[in-house]
C-alpha cells in the first residue's frame, strides 16, 4: 500500500485556526461549526529556507528612508485609503455580485504612472480589453492575464518589473501546492498568504478582489482580512445608481471616511456634493420628512429621513427601518410614548434613510424622532430646518460632535434654521450668518417649537 504524502487538517473559517482533529466549537474564536476539513502537502509542513531578514533602526526610517503614498488620481478612493496607496500594502476589495468592484479596481489603477499585473481569472483579456474600452482607458502601463495558478503568476511576477499586482479573485486563484479546489477555504488561506509575502518582500501593492457570502462578508477564512493592511466594502443597491466605498479596517488611515460614486455607462464617476445626491428627489411638503446633517469621518453629508406611522393591522405592530438601528429605533419610541405621551404601541412605524445611506451615530436621534412625530401627528415640518441632536432616555438633547461643519453644510445648501443642543448652540466658537441657529435642551422643547 503506497503511504499517502497528505495531511488533514480542519481549518476554521472565522479565525483561521487550523487543527489536527475536528472540533463543534472553535477553541480559539468559541465560535460554534467553522472548522473545514482539507488536505494539504507534508513537504507544506517541512521547515524552508529563507532568508532572515535585517533588522532596521526606527530613526534610519523614519530620518533616511522615503514614506510616500502613491495618489490614484481619483480623490474619493484617495480620501478612503489615506491618501494613496503604500508600497508593500495589500488592500482587499469586497462586495455584493454586479455592484462594480472589477470596474473600481480597474479605474483604480489606470491612471497609476508604474507598471501594473492586472490577474482576471474570471474573465479573459478580450473582455477586460473591452470594459477598458467602454471605460476610456487606454494605458501602457497595464498588462493583463487570465491566470489563474498561482505558480503561473509568479513567473508573469519575475518577467515584468512590476509596481502594483491585482487579483480579480482570490476566490478563482489555485495553487499547486493544495489539494482542494479553487475558492475552498485552504486554497484561499493559502494563496492569500503567497501573495501578502511577495508584496511584503518585493514592495508591491496588491489590490485583492473577493466575493462576499449572503451575510455579506468576504468569502473564505476571516484571517484573510486580518492578513491585509486595508479593507474595503463597496457598497449600494444595484437598483440605484450611487455606490459608496467604505474602509472597514486600515492600518495607515482613518476607517470614517467614504467614498461615494455614481455608475454611468462610463463607469464609477465621482460624486463630489453627496448631499445634493441624497436631496435631489426630496418633497419637503410631505408629513414624515426631515433633512439631518450626518458625518462620515471629515465629512459632512445632508440626508433625509422619511417615517410613516398608521395602525397596526395586525397584533403585534411592525418596526421595519432601513439604515438605522433597530434597537436604537425601539429606545426612541419608548422615549415617544413615556416622556411625551405619543401612544406608539398600537402602531406600524416604518423609518427610512433616503438614498441607502446606513448611519449609526446617535445625532440623527432627533430627526428620527421628529420625522416619526410628523408622520403620527400628519403634519409636515417646516421645509429649510435641519435638525440634529442624541436624545437621551429622559428626553434630553445631548451634544453631538463636529457641530460648526454640520451648520456650514446646511447653510452652503439653503437651509434657514438649524435645530440642536444648547450645549452645542451656545459653544459654537463663531456664529453663521445666513441660517438661525437654535439651541434647545429637550425633545420637548423642540416639539413644542415645531408641533
Amino acid at each position: 500500500m503506497v503511504k499517502s504524502t497528505n495531511i488533514t487538517v480542519y481549518l476554521c473559517s472565522e479565525c483561521g485556526s487550523d487543527y489536527p482533529k475536528w472540533h463543534g466549537k472553535c477553541p480559539t474564536c468559541n465560535e460554534w461549526g467553522t472548522l473545514k476539513e482539507f488536505s494539504i502537502s507534508k513537504k507544506d509542513r517541512q521547515k524552508r529556507d529563507v532568508e532572515t531578514r535585517p533588522t532596521i533602526p526606527l530613526v534610519d526610517i523614519l530620518y533616511h528612508g522615503e514614506i510616500k503614498r502613491n495618489p490614484t488620481g481619483i480623490s474619493e478612493i484617495d480620501r478612503v485609503l489615506g491618501g494613496g496607496f503604500l508600497p508593500g500594502s495589500v488592500v482587499l476589495l469586497g462586495g455584493n455580485p454586479g455592484i462594480g468592484k472589477s470596474t473600481l479596481a480597474l479605474q483604480m489603477v489606470a491612471k497609476l504612472k508604474d507598471p501594473v499585473l492586472y490577474v482576471s481569472a474570471e474573465e479573459n483579456e478580450e473582455q477586460i480589453a473591452l470594459r477598458s474600452k467602454r471605460l476610456g482607458i487606454n494605458s501602457n502601463n497595464l498588462n493583463l492575464t487570465s491566470e489563474n495558478r498561482w505558480e503561473g503568476i509568479m513567473e508573469h511576477l519575475s518577467l515584468l518589473n512590476l509596481k502594483y499586482l491585482v487579483i480579480d479573485s482570490i476566490q478563482t486563484i489555485y495553487t499547486d501546492h493544495g489539494e482542494s479546489l479553487p475558492g475552498s477555504i485552504g486554497q484561499v488561506r493559502e494563496c492569500g498568504q503567497k501573495i501578502l509575502e511577495i508584496c511584503k518582500q518585493r514592495r508591491l501593492t496588491g489590490i485583492i478582489i473577493g466575493h462576499v457570502t449572503k451575510e455579506g462578508m468576504i468569502a473564505g477564512p476571516k484571517m484573510l482580512e486580518h492578513m491585509v493592511d486595508t479593507v474595503l466594502y463597496l457598497e449600494g443597491d444595484t437598483r440605484h445608481d450611487y455606490r459608496i466605498l467604505r474602509a472597514v479596517k486600515n492600518r495607515f488611515g482613518s476607517t470614517n471616511e467614504i467614498g461615494v460614486f455614481e455608475m454611468t455607462t462610463r463607469g464609477l464617476q465621482e460624486v463630489k456634493n453627496p448631499s445634493e445626491l441624497f436631496l435631489a428627489e426630496r418633497h419637503p411638503d410631505i408629513a414624515g420628512s426631515v433633512v439631518v446633517p450626518t458625518m462620515e469621518g471629515s465629512r459632512p453629508i445632508l440626508i433625509e429621513v422619511q417615517a410613516l406611522v398608521s395602525n397596526a393591522t395586525f397584533g403585534t405592530p411592525q418596526r421595519n427601518v432601513t439604515g438605522f438601528a433597530p434597537r436604537r429605533l425601539s429606545m426612541l419610541l419608548a422615549v415617544l410614548e413615556k416622556r411625551l405621551g405619543l401612544l406608539m404601541s398600537t402602531k406600524d412605524v416604518f423609518v427610512n434613510f433616503v438614498g441607502g445611506m446606513s448611519v449609526n451615530e446617535p445625532a440623527v436621534d432627533l430627526a428620527v424622532i421628529s420625522a416619526i412625530a410628523s408622520s403620527q401627528r400628519d403634519k409636515p415640518l417646516p421645509s429649510r430646518m435641519v435638525l440634529a441632536g442624541e436624545v437621551g432616555l429622559g428626553g434630553e438633547l445631548r451634544a453631538v460632535s463636529h457641530i460648526e461643519k454640520r451648520v456650514q453644510e446646511a447653510k452652503r445648501l439653503g437651509f434657514k434654521e438649524f435645530i440642536g443642543p444648547a450645549s452645542n448652540v451656545n459653544k459654537m466658537r463663531r456664529k453663521v450668518s445666513g441660517i438661525t441657529l437654535i439651541g434647545v435642551e429637550s425633545v420637548e422643547s423642540v416639539f413644542k417649537r415645531l408641533f
